[in-house]
């Protein structure tokens, strides 16, 4: 767990779900989470001049790598 962002379920769809990227002390939406068909992968949607450090990064990298391996075991 982080101690800045975390995570929350905003939209659960069929096979798919989307996630706000929010930051603990001010509650503000820093992204979403969410699908991209385009690439076939969930994806980060950084909401504009938003900044974030090495391990903030690593963080959204775990948790979409985690959401990609949930994604493979159902399909």
């Amino acid at each position: 767990m982080s101690e800045y962002i975390e995570f929350k379920l905003i939209d659960k769809k069929t096979k798919t779900s989307v996630y706000s990227v929010e930051n603990i002390k001010s509650e503000m939406s820093l992204g979403t989470i969410q699908w991209y068909g385009a690439w076939r992968q969930y994806c980060f949607f950084p909401i504009p001049h938003t900044i974030f450090n090495i391990g903030c990064m690593e963080y959204i990298i775990k948790f979409i790598q985690k959401l990609m391996e949930e994604k493979k075991k159902k399909y």
